[in-house]
């Protein structure tokens, strides 16, 4: 595990675009793994901004995003459909055949799991994975629980992610209750992970994950396990932790 110490938010977004860029560089065709939430949003403004000065392409990319609210379509604002296309996706010249979101409407939460799982092994697996982390050490939306979740599943979100998420919408009443969400093992199968942190919010959380026992309390800590984890995070994220 690599951990990269930054100045504050938009210097841990340059240096998680940086990361994601050399990725797309070294492999064209490459598969990653995006996720959504405030913390990778100046990621992807740079990553645009390269796009538009000719220094990235993006046209071989294929991408899969870690989770989806379930109930919602696509064209609702606050669906991660909606934010990956309005945030990155028509900034930029990928196909977007070659992306993947959830899809929060199949009610079929089973039928829906396999067929991403699906998706995901017929693209190859996820070259890099982008990662936030939520204040109870939740990765995707895999909550702190009594056993790591497995595959792609739907997951009843708690009281504190809810709590989270309800400034984007109109009230903590329509933040939905459910979401499809990469399991921890879809996860791990990343041949590399970027966790991007920012934020004093965090600072309990990553201390946890970098630092505390392995368990499914802080689904995050699993991290500890996989061979090629970068971790990018702002002073506040890591005033926990001594230089």
């Amino acid at each position: 595990m690599r951990l990269y110490r930054t100045a504050d938010y938009d210097d841990m977004s340059r240096k998680a675009a940086n990361i994601i860029s050399a990725q797309v560089i070294i492999k064209p065709d490459c598969v990653l793994g995006l996720a959504t939430g405030s913390t990778p949003l100046g990621t992807y403004r740079q990553l645009i901004d390269w796009y538009k000065k000719g220094d990235l392409d993006f046209s071989e990319v294929k991408s899969a995003n870690l989770d989806e609210y379930r109930g919602l379509p696509r064209d609702n604002d606050q669906s991660y459909y909606y934010f990956m296309y309005n945030n990155l996706f028509k900034h930029i010249n990928i196909n977007l055949d070659n992306t993947n979101v959830p899809n929060g409407m199949e009610p079929d939460s089973e039928k829906e799991c396999l067929r991403y799982e699906k998706v995901i092994a017929d693209l190859g697996g996820v070259d890099l994975q982008l990662l936030g982390l939520g204040r109870n050490g939740h990765i995707g939306f895999n909550e702190p629980a009594d056993s790591f979740g497995t595959i792609t599943h739907c997951v009843d979100l708690t009281e504190s992610t809810i709590e989270a998420n309800k400034r984007f919408f109109a009230s903590a009443d329509d933040v939905p209750r459910q979401a499809y969400t990469m399991g921890i093992q879809t996860i791990m199968k990343a041949r590399k992970i970027l966790l991007a942190v920012s934020g004093e919010d965090k600072a309990e959380a990553l201390y946890n994950t970098l630092y505390g026992p392995v368990t499914p309390q802080v689904p995050g800590s699993i991290l500890q396990l996989h061979t090629d984890v970068v971790v990018v995070a702002d002073e506040a994220a890591l005033s926990r932790i001594p230089r």
